[in-house]
Order: structure tokens, then sequence, then C-alpha cells
């Protein structure tokens, strides 16, 4: 009998270990340590940095030396938060859109408190670029789902006195279509009918989390963003619903949002430029007009010619930012980086890339 009891104690103490062996390390889901940095010029032993109060990435990147990883994408950034290290990561780019018409796609920002960005802190790239202005009206309600209402909060929000002005594009509510070559879900694209009007883009999109998506940068920015209000339902729903954005399955939405944001891309032949700004980092978007106080302090201003890159970059270092766990939480509840597996897997961008920063 003592050996049996003996025996059980043993099975216990083992299985008790196990599971101590498998329990996460802390409340936010997965740990910088366990992830795989997607920064090509990150060295192994930087990977598990953290990045502190919201110094960035601390460090110029150094090219590798694997061909592959030096013809990865870069992502400029600056810690400085202002008109000028905005203009600083742009010019980094060293890329000029062509054209007569540029369009300078941002969200306005839901009434009466959301995070939406400083119109004077985009003031001079949008004078640089000779922008206009452009959104599309909501599909969930709110204050900016009609073009009255929607003209007038972009007015209280002040973009309306930036560059060239400021147009609903799909304020007649009318949609351009727009195909998606090689897409998970979608065939086609429809966007805000005033699409056509622009040559090129320049998309300022304030990096936050997402309650549907996870977390809301470039890619949001150009798929959701810029699609009509039939367009939004369509990608919401992965293809099934023109009139509604409610009921889709998950992954389907993530995959969708890639192809849309392809069709975009592709339909601009490239003439399209991308910056996140990192600040008022909550867990909720824009389009929440009561969003929660941030956890993590402002981090920065990045930019790339690569909306999936962008992306990961800004979701890296949310990963290494302190108070990081309501965040993490957040994207990992909706699987949020598939959207970035599904993008570079129909080739709208790499996961991969290096971050340059621009402050030394």
């Amino acid at each position: 009998m003592k050996k049996i009891v003996a025996l059980l104690l043993s099975l216990l103490m083992l299985l008790s270990l196990a599971a101590c062996g498998n329990s996460s390390s802390g409340t936010g889901g997965s740990s910088e340590s366990d992830r795989t940095s997607h920064n090509a010029a990150e060295s192994p032993s930087d990977s598990g940095q953290s990045a502190g109060s919201g110094d960035g990435s601390g460090e110029n990147s150094q090219t590798s030396g694997d061909s592959a990883n030096a013809d990865a994408p870069v992502v400029y950034m600056t810690t400085d938060i202002s008109p000028e290290g905005l203009m600083k990561v742009y010019e980094a780019l060293g890329v000029k859109l062509t054209g007569d018409n540029i369009a300078v796609k941002l969200s306005t920002g839901e009434p009466p408190a959301s995070n939406y960005l400083d119109p004077d802190l985009i003031r001079d790239v949008v004078e640089e670029v000779n922008g206009t202005i452009v959104e599309c009206n909501t599909a969930y309600g709110g204050s900016r789902s009609e073009t009255a209402m929607h003209y007038q909060v972009a007015e209280d929000h002040g973009f309306t006195d930036l560059g060239r002005g400021f147009v609903i594009m799909d304020e007649d509510g009318e949609s351009m279509i727009l195909p998606v070559e090689g897409g998970q879900q979608l065939s086609e694209n429809y966007v805000g009918a005033h699409f056509g009007d622009f040559d090129g883009f320049l998309v300022l999109s304030h990096f936050k989390g997402h309650a549907m998506a996870g977390f809301g940068g470039a890619i949001k920015n150009i798929s959701i963003g810029i699609g009509s209000q039939e367009g939004k339902c369509l990608i919401h729903t992965a293809g099934r619903s023109h009139t509604s954005p409610w009921g889709g399955n998950q992954d389907a939405f993530l995959e969708s949002m890639a192809d849309a944001g392809k069709s975009v891309v592709d339909a601009l032949d490239g003439n399209i430029l991308f910056i996140n700004v990192m600040n008022r980092l909550s867990i909720d978007c824009d389009c929440d007009g009561n969003p929660s106080e941030p956890d993590i302090h402002d981090i920065g201003i990045l930019a790339s010619t690569d909306p999936v890159a962008l992306d990961q970059a800004c979701v890296d270092l949310i990963y290494q930012a302190e108070g990081n766990e309501s965040f993490v939480r957040r994207m990992e509840g909706q699987h949020a980086e598939h959207v970035l597996e599904a993008g570079e897997t129909i080739g709208l961008g790499s996961r991969t890339y290096r971050l340059e920063n621009v402050d030394d």
C-alpha cells in the first residue's frame, strides 16, 4: 500500500512540474522573449531588449550581411513626436509622390474624445505634398456615418483647412470597384467613388488598438478606411454582405483587410507612402468616441513604403514596451497579427524589415 501511495505522490509531483513549465510568464500573453524578431537589423541578443518608457528602438540599425535581410524594406523611426519629427521620417523615405492630385488619408476621429491625429502635427507634411485630406463614411453609425455630419466633424476636428481641403470619397454613397489580384477572400474591393480622382496617397495613421481588428495602423487605414460603406461591409464579412458589417469570421475579416489593402496599392501602382504615429496608445480605435486611457507611453513616428513592414514594426515595439499587457491582450484576443501574415502571403508587403532610427 505504501508503495502505491508513493507512486501516486510521485506522479502528482511530475504533473505539477509539467504544469508549471507550461504556464504563462505574465498576464499579457506572449512575452517579447517568446517572439521571433522581424527586424532584420537586430542581432539575436537584441531581440528581447525592452523599449523602456517610449524610447523606441534606441539605436541605428545595422544592415545584415545576409542578402535577403539587406533587401528587407526599411522602416524609419523617430522618437520626436512633433511636426519636425514627422517631416524627418517622411524625408527619410527618399521618395516623392507623383501627380497633381495627392490624397492624405487619415481618420477624422469619432466625437467627443477620440485620439485622432493633431492637425498641427500633420500640417507641414500635408502642405509639403499639397494634399487633400480624404476619408470615407463609417458603416456602424455614429457621427460620421452620414455625409453632412461627417463634414461637420472634420471641420470641428480641424481637418478642413489643411492643404487643399477635405473630401469624403463616398459622399454620394457611391463606390468605385477595384480588382483584387491573388486575394484570399475578396476578388474585388469597393472604395469611395472619389478614390479615382487622386494620383497618389500619403497614408497618415494613428497606431492604436482596435476592438475588432486588434490593432489599427496602415493596413486598416487603406482597407476599411478607404472602403465605401458598402466596401466596409464586404471586408468585415469577407464578401458575404453588402449592407451589414456584422457577423463575419475573424480570420476571414483580417484576410479581407489585406486583400483590400493590396487592391489599393496595386491601383495606385505603388504611388503611396505610409506613416504611423505611435502616441496616445489606447487599446481602442479612433472610431471610439470615449477610448480607454493608454497604459503605454508614447513611442514615436515610423514611416515606410511597405505597409506590412510598418505595421509589423509597430506591433514589435508594442511587445517591447512597458505597460503593454492590455494592448497585447487586445491584439492576441483578436488574432491581430494574422492580417500581417495574410498581407505577406498575398504580396502586400514583408513582415521582415530593417528599423532605422533617424534621430542619430
